[in-house]
């Protein structure tokens, strides 16, 4: 392997450690994620007229985002805690489930795409949580980064 495409969380000795950002320059990053939760037509329909006995679904999703874009370094033993300076979760209600788009920013020296997927998995997991007794069945999928900015790597974006 060539260092551009070692891997950078293991050391000389074969360990797992936590890379050592230090020196690098604080910038602006921004990363987006965005996934699925698949649910049953009778769930959608609850979530279009309002009736979920647990309560408002969505919004207590958008708040389990947020908390899981903060609390990231916490559950993912490699992250670097990070100051997040902003988490934008929108939340639609489509004919299949819920679509979640997450956008998470920093001024920092490593890139928030962690706490992006964190945020987007939690916020399914949240709505699952809340229709399980309706719908046993619904499924998290396709959660994935789709853009990031800021850093030595610049910018990615999802074909």
């Amino acid at each position: 392997m060539t260092p551009e495409n070692s891997l950078t969380h293991i050391n000389d000795k074969g360990q797992a450690h936590m890379v050592d950002v230090a020196s690098r320059d604080i910038t602006l990053r921004i990363a987006s994620a965005s996934g699925w939760v698949k649910l049953s037509p009778q769930v959608i329909g609850l979530l279009r007229g309002g009736g979920v006995p647990k309560g408002d679904v969505l919004a207590t999703a958008r708040i389990a985002a947020i908390m899981g874009a903060k609390r990231t370094p916490d559950l993912i033993p490699l992250c670097h805690p990070i100051a997040i300076h902003g988490v934008d979760v929108n939340l639609e209600v489509k004919d299949q489930g819920v679509f979640i788009e997450i956008e998470v920013r920093t001024a920092d020296r490593t890139g928030v795409e962690m706490e992006a997927l964190t945020a987007v998995a939690i916020a399914g997991l949240t709505i699952i949580d809340m229709v399980k007794s309706l719908d046993p069945a619904a499924t998290i999928c396709d959660v994935q980064v789709e853009k990031k900015s800021g850093g030595r790597n610049g910018d990615w974006v999802r074909d």
